[in-house]
């Protein structure tokens, strides 16, 4: 039951998932300043077409908007967050503070996660932080939302109640190490699985087959949209883990307009993930008004969003 304080809250990407839908959401940036009229208007494009949209924390270890306060923007706006959550920058204290905050604020949906390096982003001499990551963030919030602090001391002041996900990688290079961590994930309290970048849909399909379908979780895959042959050869080589096959680079490097080719390649991996998985994350970087078109020619139906009383 939500309390008097959260009335505001929008639970349907809760709602959705426990009833099985086929769950879509996207990813939208905060901004780099103190301006967010474009996220806004990003974020309203998607309106009645996702479930939920994330919004990142640093990602990259990029400096951004606080990922806390630009999911409380957009449900001011109408629409419903998934607010990411990176340990690389908060200690138990921050963290915990930051959850029963949002949890007032009326956000529900928060992905765990243990954040990109300081060295990979734009303040490579910031400290790091890390006092928790992903699986120990997890099992925190799973205190919270009983009522107690990480110390087994209780919230005098309520309970939180938190949608929790975590992020999933089927392309991992070790297949055991990713089972391990899959499994520690969904015990620490996962209730959702958002995908890296999905190039092989192959490794996605034994991904589901052999691990995640014993633990009946929507797993959503993640899908990027390309703009061109040479941002699938920078993703290539500068993310890790990720390798867009040469037939995709070909059929950007050959197209009149490449990024409508992108759009039409995004639209068939979100069909083909409807026959592998749960949903889809689309990840659409400075293009997210873009992803109505996508899921349009996915065959992809508008959702009904309905606030829970």
């Amino acid at each position: 039951m939500e309390d008097n304080h959260s009335c505001t809250a929008l639970n349907y990407f809760r709602k959705a998932a426990q009833a099985g839908e086929f769950l879509v959401t996207a990813e939208v940036a905060p901004p780099k300043g103190g301006n967010p009229t474009h996220m806004i208007e990003m974020a309203a494009t998607l309106k009645g077409r996702v479930h939920a949209v994330n919004i990142t924390d640093g990602s990259r270890a990029v400096l951004r908007m606080s990922s806390l306060v630009a999911s409380a923007i957009l449900l001011q706006n109408g629409v419903e967050p998934i607010c990411q959550m990176a340990c690389r920058d908060r200690n138990r204290i921050a963290l915990q503070a930051d959850l029963m905050g949002a949890h007032a604020l009326g956000i529900r949906n928060i992905l765990a996660l243990t954040g990109d390096p300081v060295k990979a982003g734009d303040h490579p001499d910031a400290k790091g932080v890390f006092d928790l990551e992903a699986v120990r963030l997890l099992q925190l919030i799973q205190k919270i939302n009983q009522g107690f602090d990480c110390n087994d001391k209780p919230l005098t002041d309520g309970a939180t109640n938190l949608f929790v996900g975590a992020a999933v990688d089927p392309q991992c290079g070790s297949w055991s190490g990713l089972q391990s961590r899959f499994e520690r994930k969904i015990a620490a309290g996962a209730q959702f699985f958002q995908s890296q970048l999905i190039t092989d849909f192959e490794r996605l399909e034994k991904f589901m087959d052999k691990i995640a379908s014993v633990h009946n979780k929507p797993i959503l895959a993640g899908i990027f949209l390309l703009k061109s042959a040479k941002n699938a050869q920078f993703i290539n080589r500068c993310v890790p883990g990720v390798n867009i096959p040469e037939h995709i680079i070909d059929r950007l490097a050959k197209a009149k307009d490449p990024l409508e080719e992108g759009v039409k390649i995004a639209a068939e991996q979100v069909q083909t993930a409807r026959q592998l998985c749960h949903g889809v994350h689309i990840m659409a970087v400075k293009r997210e008004d873009l992803i109505p078109k996508i899921l349009d020619l996915a065959g992809i139906a508008p959702v009904n969003l309905v606030v829970a009383k």
